[in-house]
């Protein structure tokens, strides 16, 4: 569904993106024995996490999944503290064999303390990709794993990079963090990415801004898009980083890496990237935060990921395309990621 008025931009509701998904995932369902049981693990009173839960247990209801919101710390008892009670509510998770996926909302603590909760899930159960191994094939651009790699405690690589968009035999497609690859479903979509080109390659030729650099969104983001070809700048509160595709060796020497992204730092300020994008994604949690319209290149696509709108609202004067929120989206690849886990662990459990 878009919208447009003379002389604006295209206004995107990604509500017919997040549906091709839907149907997908309808038809996982419909050959399941048991819905899949996802719990959701909320252990703070802020608002954007309480309104995120309230959000994935309306989008399971609708599709027929099981949704469980265990409430822990502040969410649970206001005499209690931010986060107390998630570690021990994710343990158990881990151990019940009935549930098939683990959902915790960040931030809670901020900083290592959430990276070190994000390390806990059992990666069989991680449906938002954040385990170290789902990261650790992301940033070195390994697209596909064997479910039986998941067991062991130290990441394990396919013998081979990706040429293709199907996972060769004995492997099946790494999860990946689920907002980021929302943000590279809608780009899809809408023909930012170029189909004519080897899959892999298709963001070749963009220059893309992504505002925040944080380990959910910003970076994953990054390079992921870095790893499709992008040119990206990776704007944070301190820094501007650009990330770019490493060539590729020639084909008669051994290959010691995947070609993946690397990170330079850049001498641009931001006004400069933002001048030079074709596309700029913005997440960043302050509702003050505003992109500057009069900035952005002519024609731009513009994405809007943080809860609030990061973009004025004379953004569409300068943008082709303007998708003010990704969340439906987000959510498919969060239950498509459920229903992948749930049968890497099957697989798991055969093979090992």
């Amino acid at each position: 569904m878009s919208t447009q008025a003379d002389g604006n931009g295209v206004l995107l509701k990604v509500d017919s993106i997040a549906n091709t998904f839907r149907e997908e995932i309808k038809t996982a369902l419909s050959t399941c024995p048991r819905p899949p049981k996802l719990v959701g693990i909320l252990g703070t009173s802020a608002g954007p996490s309480k309104f995120y839960a309230e959000f994935t247990k309306k989008q399971c209801d609708a599709l027929g999944v099981e949704f469980v919101l265990r409430r822990t710390g502040s969410a649970a008892d206001l005499e209690l503290s931010d986060g107390e009670g998630v570690e021990e509510a994710i343990i158990e998770a881990n151990e019940d064999d009935g549930i098939d996926g683990i959902m915790v909302y960040y931030p809670i603590f901020g900083g290592r303390q959430d990276h070190y909760l994000q390390q806990i899930v059992s990666p069989f159960k991680d449906v938002e990709g954040l385990n170290f191994k789902f990261h650790y094939n992301l940033y070195h651009n390994i697209r596909f794993l064997e479910p039986k790699s998941l067991l062991s405690p130290t990441p394990t690589a396919v013998p081979a990079p990706a040429i293709e968009d199907q996972p060769p035999a004995g492997t099946v497609k790494s999860i990946l963090p689920c907002t980021p690859l929302a943000v590279v479903k809608c780009l899809e979509n809408i023909g930012v990415y170029n189909t004519i080109l080897r899959y892999g390659d298709r963001a070749y030729g963009r220059t893309v801004t992504v505002i925040n650099r944080s380990e959910v969104v910003g970076r994953p983001l990054a390079a992921l898009l870095a790893n499709d070809g992008a040119r990206v700048f990776s704007v944070d509160i301190d820094s501007i980083q650009e990330y770019t595709k490493r060539p590729r060796q020639n084909a008669e020497v051994v290959r010691r890496y995947y070609p993946r992204h690397i990170v330079h730092p850049s001498t641009h300020a931001l006004q400069e990237c933002l001048a030079l994008s074709d596309v700029v994604v913005s997440a960043v949690p302050n509702a003050d935060y505003k992109v500057k319209t009069e900035w952005l290149k002519d024609g731009c696509v513009c994405l809007n990921v943080a809860a609030d709108k990061n973009f004025e609202t004379d953004v569409r004067e300068k943008t082709s395309l303007y998708l003010p929120t990704i969340g439906k989206v987000t959510i498919m690849m969060l239950l498509r990621n459920l229903l992948r886990l749930r049968q890497y662990r099957e697989i798991a459990k055969k093979t090992s």
